[in-house]
Formats: C-alpha cells, sequence, structure tokens
C-alpha cells in the first residue's frame, strides 16, 4: 500500500524578526507570530503525519502542501520526526501578494523527479490606467515524477479564494482551464498518468470541479473519488456553519487499472487528535489562528489522502 497526501497548512511561515514598534506591519501578516510559535507550528505539522503513519502504517511517498511560505520551513520541516531528512523537496517561490506558495515532499528512496516547473498566471487589474499593472496568485506547481518505473504528472493548486461576492471565479475558471489544456494533452497524446491535488476552494460537486474530468468529446478522463465523500457530508474545512471539502485529489483513469498502483480508497484525515476540543467546534480542525488569535493549533484544514494497492512489486 502506497499513499499521497495534500494538506493545507495554514500559513507556515518563518518567525518574523522583533518589529521596531508595536504596531509596525509583520512580514508574515500573523500576529505574535515568534520563535516558540514558530517551532510549536512545525512540530504540530509533522505530528500530523506521524499520527498518519501509525494509523496507516507508512508515511505518504508523496505529499503535496500549501500556504508556506518559502523553502527554509519545508527545510525545517523534513529534518523532523518522522521525516528524518528522507524526503525531498520541490518548491518554487511564487509572485502571490502574501508570498505563499505550494509544494511537494517526496520519499527520497522511492520517486525520482524528472523534472518540475510552475505555472504562473497574470490577471490584469482593470479599472487602473497603467496597464502595467497587474495582479498575482499562488503558482500551480508541476513534477513529472518516476515510481517504480511508472511516470506519474503531479499538478499540486492552491486556488484564489472565495471572497467579497466570489471576485475571484473568473481567476479560478481561467486557471483550472489552463491546467485542463495541459491534463488533456498529458492523457491523449503521452499516454501518462496524472495527479491534480489541491485546496480548489470549490467542492467537488461546483461546475468547475465536474467540467475538468472530462475531454472535449464529454469522455471521462480523471476521477474524483471526493464527490462521495462530500455527498456523504465529510468536510477538510469549515467556513462558519458549512463544511466544505475543497481539499481534494483528482486522478486519471489510468491509475484505476494500473499495473503498479491501483486506487483503492480516498480519506480525509480527521483524527480526533488534531480536531478543536471546543464544544461548538467539535469535529472541526484545531487552527493555529482564529482571526488574529493564537489557539496554538494545526491547521484550519484537515489533510486529504488516497490509498494505492501495489500490484507489482
Amino acid at each position: 500500500m502506497e499513499m499521497f497526501s495534500f494538506y493545507n497548512v495554514e500559513n507556515l511561515f518563518l518567525p518574523d524578526p522583533k518589529p521596531l514598534h508595536r504596531l509596525d506591519p509583520t512580514k508574515s501578516g500573523l500576529k505574535g507570530w515568534d520563535e516558540r510559535r514558530y517551532r510549536n507550528k512545525l512540530f504540530k505539522i509533522s505530528h500530523v503525519f506521524q499520527l498518519m503513519k501509525e494509523e496507516n502504517g507508512d508515511l505518504p511517498f508523496l505529499i503535496g502542501l500549501s500556504e508556506v511560505s518559502g523553502r527554509k520551513v519545508l527545510e525545517d520541516l523534513v529534518e523532523m520526526e518522522p521525516f528524518n531528512s528522507e524526503y525531498g523537496i520541490v518548491h518554487y517561490n511564487s509572485m502571490d501578494e502574501r508570498k505563499v506558495d505550494v509544494a511537494m515532499l517526496y520519499h527520497k528512496a522511492k520517486v525520482e523527479i524528472i523534472d518540475s516547473e510552475t505555472i504562473t498566471f497574470f490577471f490584469e487589474i482593470i479599472n487602473r490606467k497603467n496597464t502595467e499593472n497587474y495582479d498575482t496568485t499562488r503558482d500551480v506547481l508541476f513534477s513529472k515524477i518516476r515510481y517504480k518505473e511508472t511516470v506519474i504528472n503531479v499538478f499540486i493548486a492552491h486556488l484564489p479564494s472565495k471572497r467579497e461576492k466570489d471576485i475571484n471565479k473568473p481567476k479560478r475558471d481561467f486557471i483550472l482551464n489552463e491546467i485542463h489544456n495541459r491534463i488533456l494533452k498529458i492523457v491523449d497524446s503521452e499516454k501518462e498518468h496524472v495527479i491534480l491535488c489541491g485546496d480548489f476552494n470549490e467542492n467537488p460537486d461546483d461546475e468547475n470541479l465536474v467540467k475538468i474530468l472530462y475531454d472535449n468529446k464529454h469522455e471521462k478522463v480523471l476521477v474524483n473519488p471526493f464527490q462521495e465523500l462530500f455527498n456523504t457530508r465529510n468536510y477538510s474545512t469549515f467556513h462558519y456553519k458549512s463544511g466544505l471539502l475543497y481539499d481534494q485529489i483528482i486522478m486519471s483513469k489510468s491509475l484505476f487499472e494500473n499495473d503498479v498502483l491501483n486506487f483503492q480508497s480516498a480519506h480525509i484525515f480527521n483524527s480526533e487528535k488534531i480536531s478543536s476540543q471546543v464544544k461548538n467546534f467539535e469535529g472541526r480542525p484545531f487552527r493555529t489562528y482564529a482571526g488574529t488569535r493564537y489557539l496554538g493549533g494545526y491547521s484550519d484544514h484537515f489533510p486529504v489522502f488516497v490509498k494505492f494497492e501495489e500490484t507489482k512489486t
């Protein structure tokens, strides 16, 4: 059995330098983000994967991450238990205004990185006379990897958030359309496997995430096993009273009929140990911050993962 996981870790920043004045803005945008809180955050994230290992017998061979800021936080993370420097890092700095990126960790003994790149998007800011003003968002990370002679193309995304009457929907539409075109080329022309994962800021039944499963002839090329989890009211994050399943792992149909890795099951890792113990928030992720109030938890998202059966060793 092998696992692939995705986790939005909620603002993993290096500690802020001590401000000269009490009201100075911080680099992270977080209140009181010092060395102690940073180390606690690293311990919490590594502990999530330790729990995952204890429950499933092993760590994921590939891990997609979002809301990480810079490579150093990832280097600090993989040195810790249970990674023990056995995991490599694929990361690029994005042009996101908050300096948060997506990244991938991979088990160095199992995975070979063939190629990697970022897919960057620029959006023109309307209602401004200066056409040189562009809005940027988080990059999509693309990696081509080899696992036991099987090539898998991995896309990791953290799409623009839903806010202010969802003004970012056109951006999500555009990004997913671009990724969809790339996936179709890989599946049709190169006949290779694809995994698309991330925090899509949309649920599995939203139009974008349904459309992306089909090619231009309306034949299914991708499968989203998180549709069934969402239909049965399983959630990875929450907004006020609403349960959401924004975190998903979508795969090419070929990974359901493969002679090395065969999809087995999809899961939300919502262990009680990483959940809130507050009565009104039971069953929700124990988050690091609630607004500006420091809680000291793990993340405002649960990790998601899929299990593969190894059919050939």
